[in-house]
């Protein structure tokens, strides 16, 4: 008898399909359509919240940042400033969270379907990155209404980098979010740090204020944030603003990726046995 087809368990640390996730590219699709499909059914405004929301945080942040605790902006336009870090720090932490729960809240839907356990994760990655094209729209209008104004906006040429520096956030916020997945289907606790993990990581993260609001001798401790310079890197690609630190850059870049390669190893071999601690 000639065998056309066996069918065998996958043990190695290093087994990855990445072709098999290619191939289940719709899927990735279907659950990006029912994310916003669940998120907005039944809501007055519907897909208009996916504009208020970043315009609302950032008029928010410009009233209380600036207007109640007067932090500079290193005189970008209040609006722009915030709009720019929020956008970029909600699309890194948006990859986080969505993903820390991979397994445990989806255990229903893994134990009755097999499809690749990675195209949960990257569709979470392209929801965030959805919501991140339209804040950069938002962005881009806001910014062409100040130049107009005369406020001093320029557009940066070096801005043609803006999606390594996005494709490094996307890969560490993937990475973080599915180390968490696979370690909390043994220790639940780190669920209820991740929300609280994150709000301490953005005060830590030049988010509401620019790095030249830290001290001198502080401002060393920035290269420990993976996140930090990136953010600032953004803001300079696009519009100048703030300073970009090749050494953080590089920082950031070793972390992306290891993190990122470390977490799609840890998750594809805790893929195979999490039904049984679930």
């Amino acid at each position: 008898m000639q065998w056309t087809t066996h069918i065998k368990s996958k043990r190695g640390f290093f087994d990855i399909n990445l072709r098999e996730v290619v191939e289940y590219r719709d899927l990735i699709v279907m659950f990006v359509k029912r994310y916003f499909t669940l998120s907005y059914k039944q809501t007055i405004l519907g897909p208009l919240w996916l504009i208020l929301k970043p315009v609302i945080s950032a008029a928010i942040y410009t009233m209380v940042f600036t207007g109640i605790a007067h932090i500079s902006t290193d005189g970008a336009p209040a609006l722009l400033f915030y709009m720019t870090g929020n956008a970029v720090w909600t699309f890194f932490a948006s990859c986080v969270t969505s993903n820390a729960g991979t397994f445990t809240d989806n255990a229903d839907i893994f134990g009755k379907v097999y499809f690749p356990r990675l195209v949960m994760p990257i569709s979470n990655v392209v929801v965030g990155a959805i919501n991140l094209l339209i804040s950069s729209v938002l962005i881009t209008i806001t910014a062409v209404v100040y130049a107009v104004m005369g406020k001093g906006v320029h557009v940066n040429p070096m801005i043609v980098f803006l999606p390594v520096l996005i494709l490094l956030a996307g890969m560490a916020g993937m990475g973080v979010g599915i180390i968490v997945s696979s370690v909390t289907t043994k220790y639940r606790d780190l669920t209820v740090m991740v929300g609280f993990g994150m709000q301490l990581w953005m005060y830590a993260t030049p988010v509401v204020y620019p790095v030249s609001q830290i001290p001198q001798k502080f401002r060393i401790l920035m290269m420990f944030n993976p996140c930090a310079p990136l953010l600032e890197g953004v803001r300079y690609l696009c519009f100048g603003m703030g300073t970009i630190e090749p050494v953080g850059i590089i920082v950031s870049t070793v972390f992306s990726i290891g993190v990122f390669v470390f977490g799609v190893l840890l998750f594809n071999r805790v893929e195979k046995t999490f039904m049984d601690v679930v």
